[in-house]
């Protein structure tokens, strides 16, 4: 069969990024730079042109950047994106007529041949595009032609007329007004979806409200919960991270450590959402009102910080849901309402919501209400648990149906599952994703992770937040690691993702004892039972993360997940690695000691190249956890790390002799013109 438009001529192929080949879209922020690349190719020796256009959804009109040449049919292009939402973009290619003229056009010159013809095709061509251009470049177009006719019929002897070559303005305004007629385009158009900076760039810190009040054994409130504002404000953090604030259920709840029984006053957990006091648009009673909520969202916006709700799908017993609409949940043989089970355990205090319900419509509806209820209440960031437990059709609607009302939402997927699972959640809309950093201890399998994180096409779409324990999840590193566990673990927190989080104040005081050998769960878990802190002991490690906070601040290059690199060393507990900023200005290099126990030493040996420094001469880097500076020569240097008083370098390159790094889209990129 023959094509449609059989002129045609220029292929485009592998354009990147695309995710799954186009099904979902990529992800950036605003601010940052979108690169695009593809091959694009034609037949014969004709030059080929190429560009990127794009538009933002709701835009009629599509702009264009050019693409330029990187080598081997390899094209690329570049936008940044300036506000969220949703974004679509492609690739054009065609043969341009008169790049190839003024290519033969050098050559023909260049080899002292008569020219007259050469001037009287390339008026040809600059008279067709002056019908192209618009009114000011058409008139110049116009006079270009007049020029380009008159050397043609020029009398001069063929050396005199080989002088002339065109007018750089006139190839630039060539290059305005391309011949699209037989151009091709990428099809189908890609998406890309961009949030706002916080998606990107966060350290959040969880707190439960209910362990905040300064007398031990008294419920906290909301209005406790705003005296620790200053304290974790002043530690750098600027999600504060809430668990379920709604109403508990009291039919099976759970005591201390678990317990299948609660002794009377015990609070049980909050994840058993719903009672007579309502369900998740509810407030439990004892943290207080919607007005202090609304107080504490206040208080936490003037302190530099955003609440990030936990929403929490399930239900316990007494949730109104469960007497409304039974129909949302699934039944057992004899009538009663199946409670979560993962045998042998059981949660007699949650209703798992059946996403197979008859009535699962009315379901989902009620569930993006729960959304939309709290962004209303000024709350635009959302924690979600357990979300591949839900079907991941309900998240590919209900995200978009979100930020249709709340276009700055954010929401954190709290799935420790299956890759699969995980990356599926994150191509369905989660800006954020937990990962598996928590299980991720030794060097290399630390640098395997962080290497498929940041440098496969899983960039494209997964943002890692990554949490060195949860309330969930009390590691054995951290059980047996003592103090200085806690110190290196936040730090490659920090450092290696620009979004991360911890649990505190447990992390920060060094919460350490499991209920039993073996078990990840904490003893005494603050998910049954308040608890009382003391924020001033002398072994809080809050001074070392309100300092890895502030250099995350100061430093464009820990806000980078793409550029993260791995150096070598000789030693299998010295992990090393690097970042850098997209202009390249700022450069740091990490070293950290995974041994909390004994002190380690050992060499480096840098990919100077990836660090923008010159083989030969030396560096000075300044030691931003420490403020020592050091000279180095080569990628050879030595490192001395002890556990507990120098667990790690965050070295800041100060002055070196850079050698210049090619970057995408960059100046450094030939022109189509260029030979």
């Amino acid at each position: 069969m023959k094509p449609a438009e059989g002129r045609q001529r220029v292929v485009i192929e592998d354009v990147r990024p695309q995710v799954d080949s186009g099904r979902f879209p990529a992800k950036r922020v605003v601010g940052e730079r979108f690169v695009v690349t593809a091959a694009v190719f034609g037949d014969g020796h004709d030059v080929v042109a190429a560009r990127l256009v794009y538009r933002k959804q709701g835009e009629r009109a599509w702009r264009s950047e050019p693409m330029l040449p990187l080598g081997n049919d390899i094209w690329s292009g570049s936008f940044v994106v300036e506000s969220e939402g949703s974004y679509q973009y492609s690739v054009e290619g065609w043969v341009d007529d008169f790049a190839t003229w003024l290519r033969d056009f050098k050559k023909r010159s260049d080899a002292g041949q008569d020219l007259s013809l050469a001037w009287q095709s390339g008026a040809l061509l600059v008279e067709k595009a002056s019908r192209r251009a618009k009114k000011g470049d058409a008139k110049r177009l116009r006079e270009a032609m007049v020029e380009f006719r008159a050397r043609g019929e020029s009398r001069e002897p063929s050396g005199e007329a080989s002088q002339g070559v065109p007018a750089a303005d006139v190839i630039a305004l060539m290059e305005r007004c391309p011949d699209l007629r037989f151009g091709s385009r990428y099809k189908p158009d890609l998406e890309l979806e961009v949030d706002r900076e916080r998606a990107g760039f966060s350290a959040w810190y969880e707190l439960f409200p209910r362990s905040t009040s300064p007398v031990e054994g008294r419920h906290g409130t909301f209005k406790d919960a705003e005296a620790w504002l200053p304290y974790i404000a002043g530690m750098g953090f600027d999600v504060l991270y809430l668990p379920p604030i709604h109403p508990i259920g009291t039919s099976f709840r759970k005591g201390p450590n678990n317990a299948v029984e609660a002794a009377p006053g015990d609070p049980g957990s909050p994840w058993a959402i719903g009672s007579a006091e309502g369900g998740h648009t509810a407030i439990h009673p004892e943290l207080g009102t919607l007005k202090d909520f609304h107080h504490l969202v206040a208080k936490a916006k003037e302190a530099g910080m955003e609440i990030a709700l936990d929403i929490a799908f399930q239900c316990s017993p007494d949730h109104p849901w469960v007497s409304e609409h039974p129909a949302w949940f699934r039944h057992r043989p004899d009538g009663s309402i199946q409670y979560a089970e993962n045998p042998p355990k059981k949660y007699q205090d949650i209703y798992p919501l059946d996403f197979e319900s008859e009535e699962w419509r009315s379901l989902w509806d009620e569930l993006r209400d729960v959304f939309l209820y709290w962004a209303q209440q000024g709350v635009s960031i959302f924690r979600v648990d357990n979300p591949h437990t839900k079907a991941f059709a309900f998240w590919e609607w209900v995200i978009p149906e979100v930020k249709k009302h709340a276009p700055d939402a954010v929401f954190l997927a709290e799935a420790f599952t299956r890759p699969h699972v995980m990356y599926g959640l994150a191509k369905r809309g989660f800006s954020q994703s937990y990962t598996y950093f928590t299980w991720r201890t030794g060097k290399e399998e630390l640098m395997e992770y962080f290497t498929e994180l940041s440098q496969t096409e899983v960039k494209e779409f997964f943002r890692p937040n990554v949490w060195p324990n949860t309330p969930d999840i009390l590691h054995e590193s951290l059980q047996n690691g003592g103090r200085a566990s806690f110190m290196f673990r936040v730090i490659l927190a920090a450092t290696l993702s620009p979004n991360y989080g911890i649990y505190g104040p447990a992390y920060e005081l060094g919460e350490q004892v499991p209920i039993r050998e073996g078990s990840e769960e904490y003893l005494h878990s603050e998910k049954y039972q308040l608890r009382s802190w003391d924020r001033e002991a002398p072994h809080s490690i809050a001074p070392l993360i309100a300092r890895l906070n502030q250099i995350r601040r100061s430093n464009a290059a820990l806000r980078n997940l793409t550029s993260l690199r791995f150096h070598g060393t000789d030693n299998e507990f010295l992990i090393c690695y690097s970042k850098r900023s997209d202009d390249g200005k700022n450069v740091l290099l990490m070293v950290v000691n995974l041994d909390p126990l004994r002190t380690q030493s050992g060499w480096t040996q840098l990919d100077l190249k990836e660090l923008g420094v010159a083989e030969q001469g030396s560096f000075t880097v300044r030691d931003l956890l420490h403020e020592a500076e050091y000279v180095w020569s080569g990628a050879r240097n030595y490192i001395e790390l002890a556990p507990g008083s120098k667990p790690a370098h965050i070295f800041e390159l100060v002055s070196w002799n850079a050698e210049e790094a090619e970057q995408p889209g960059s100046d450094q990129q030939r022109s189509k013109y260029d030979d």
